[in-house]
């Protein structure tokens, strides 16, 4: 309705009623599209969580720790934009000496990497209109041919249809990240694109390099200018500063962590425990800062980015991402009729989903070697953070039976499924 300056001076009245139900409708729209103000801890029955039920976690962990599975761990449940439960326990280290857990524990985040720095990089930079996923790799990276390679797409990188090894074979003795891509630019591939689901850290290797060529940052930089500080995710980065060493879970010695990967440790490297050190060797050997892992995180920060993914793209008023690359991101993605389902960069159903349970039948996630995961229901507005080292001190703990545990335990607290 167009209202002219001598109806304004005319109906003052009807102008205040105006601007009264638009500024209610504008908040409408804006609640809608931010349903949270920034996440609260609160008590778990105000968002539908039944406390009686959770406090079987407890039980579950205490069980875990006991038979030597983990160390410790730090557990979150978020329903409805707030935080219902975060408990630590156990311990944060053992060797050399024991420290308790604390909730504020930061943690190797090891693959979560793949999907809380590389593939939102990468997303961002097709909504900018700078990537298609449908693209050949070596259109950005014209080394990256040979070996079955020429074919491969960005898509296929994501999804883990690209048909590449694992992981790079460590009993070469290469470091630093220009020799890393020169061990890409030469690698083959073990089935052609598109025909098998290989989990591959080169996959997001190579991801990786293409967010530092075409963005010319290094991923780092980019996922911490362009998300990780604007979402006050401030205990999150690739290099941990030392001022935080002492609030870092260790994992366990770097001489351990290259037998992994067949890599010789020479004479110089020690068995002392790695503390704010990435315990990845791959990416260890490109200097901390690669595609696949090295990223350090706090229950906290990535309960933050786990709401801005249920959000929709938007954390306390700020729009990160759009619907629809949420929704891209997050949806089976992967050739059609696949038994191993997976959106971009998320796990949504395949041999890796031990973080949804058992009656969690919808979702997305993802998990990381070192004994972090995250698991988002967005049907029941929930989502469960489980945090260890359970690598630490000797690598022999296991956490994918405690995994789908405590999704059953909370999938079985909420008290009104929607």
């Amino acid at each position: 309705m167009k209202i002219s300056r001598n109806d304004n001076q005319k109906a003052p009245g009807f102008c205040l009623l105006f601007a009264f139900c638009l500024s209610v409708a504008l908040l409408e729209a804006f609640a809608a599209e931010n349903p949270s103000e920034g996440l609260k801890h609160v008590a778990p029955e105000s968002i539908g969580l039944m406390p009686s039920r959770l406090k079987l976690i407890d039980e579950a962990v205490t069980a875990a720790i006991q038979a030597d599975d983990i160390p410790g761990v730090v557990v979150l449940v978020a329903r409805q934009g707030q935080i219902g439960y975060l408990k630590a326990f156990g311990y944060r280290s053992i060797q050399p000496s024991k420290e308790s857990m604390t909730v504020d524990t930061i943690f190797d985040m090891s693959s979560l990497t793949k999907v809380m720095a590389t593939t939102p990089s990468i997303m961002m930079l097709v909504e900018s209109g700078i990537l298609r996923l449908e693209d050949r790799v070596n259109h950005y990276l014209p080394n990256f041919s040979g070996g079955g390679k020429d074919n491969i797409t960005l898509r296929q990188l994501l999804t883990h249809y690209s048909g590449l090894p694992p992981d790079f074979d460590l009993s070469k003795n290469w470091h630093g990240y220009t020799a890393a891509l020169n061990e890409l630019w030469d690698i083959s591939t073990q089935s052609d694109p598109g025909k098998k689901f290989i989990y591959s850290d080169l996959n997001f290797i190579a991801l990786g390099a293409i967010v530092q060529v075409v963005s010319d940052k290094t991923l780092d930089i980019f996922a911490r200018e362009n998300f990780f500080i604007p979402l006050g995710m401030n205990d999150t980065f690739f290099q941990v500063p030392a001022s935080l060493q002492a609030r870092t879970a260790p994992t366990e010695s770097r001489r351990r962590t290259l037998e992994y990967l067949k890599g010789q440790p020479s004479a110089d490297i020690s068995n002392g425990i790695l503390r704010g050190e990435v315990h990845d060797p791959t990416a260890w050997r490109m200097g901390g800062v690669a595609g696949h892992a090295g990223l350090f995180s706090s229950a906290r920060d990535l309960a933050i980015f786990a709401q801005m993914l249920l959000n929709r793209g938007t954390y306390q008023g700020r729009r990160f991402f759009s619907p629809l690359t949420i929704q891209a991101m997050t949806t089976p993605k992967s050739p059609r009729n696949s038994l191993q389902v997976r959106g971009f960069g998320w796990d949504i159903d395949s041999i890796y989903s031990s973080p949804r349970g058992d009656l969690f039948k919808d979702g997305y996630g993802h998990t990381g070697f070192t004994g972090t995961s995250l698991w988002i229901s967005p049907q029941t507005e929930t989502f469960i953070v489980i945090l260890s080292n359970r690598v630490h001190p000797h690598g022999k703990g296991q956490v994918n039976h405690l995994r789908g545990v405590i999704a059953d335990i909370v999938a079985s607290a909420i008290s009104d499924p929607r």
